[in-house]
């Protein structure tokens, strides 16, 4: 199974990429057409706010997964102790209600989406697949949150 894991992670990281590539050269193209032809790309708004949302969302079950999301080790030496193992698992089932919260307001957004027929401004790109979507991968990362186990350590600059 970590085998499979870390090849689905690899994909996903690949693809990340690849978006955040495109968002890049979407911009650039955009600049350059508006700037020096008074052209900008027809929809360029709409795709980088969709490439936008799909970067965030897909890279939240990866960063949840590995505990990385931005922390406060202030407290580390302290927090880190065996005896506070419960205070941990209780962390990361507040972390995993948000995130399942989050999932099922998304989910809730896609039938109000559909039933509205909710499109973006300028290309009519239809909004419910996004948040289904969406809804999807914060239910991911509520699962990884819930399967992330307890936190490690961090190393300091005095630490190399």
């Amino acid at each position: 199974m970590t085998a499979l894991n870390a090849r689905l992670q690899q994909l996903v990281q690949v693809l990340l990429m690849g978006f955040l590539g495109g968002m890049v050269l979407l911009t650039f193209t955009d600049v350059i057409g508006r700037r020096l032809f008074n052209t900008p790309v027809f929809g360029a708004h709409d795709i980088t706010e969709h490439l936008m949302a799909v970067i965030v969302f897909s890279g939240l079950p990866l960063l949840t997964a590995r505990r990385a999301h931005l922390s406060i080790d202030l407290f580390d030496s302290w927090l880190l102790r065996p005896q506070w193992r419960v205070w941990h698992y209780i962390v990361n089932g507040l972390i995993a209600s948000v995130l399942g919260l989050i999932a099922y307001e998304f989910a809730v957004s896609v039938g109000e989406a559909e039933s509205m027929r909710e499109v973006s401004q300028a290309l009519g790109i239809p909004r419910a697949w996004m948040y289904a979507y969406l809804s999807l991968t914060s239910g991911l990362a509520a699962f990884a949150a819930l399967t992330a186990g307890l936190p490690v350590a961090h190393s300091t600059e005095s630490d190399l």
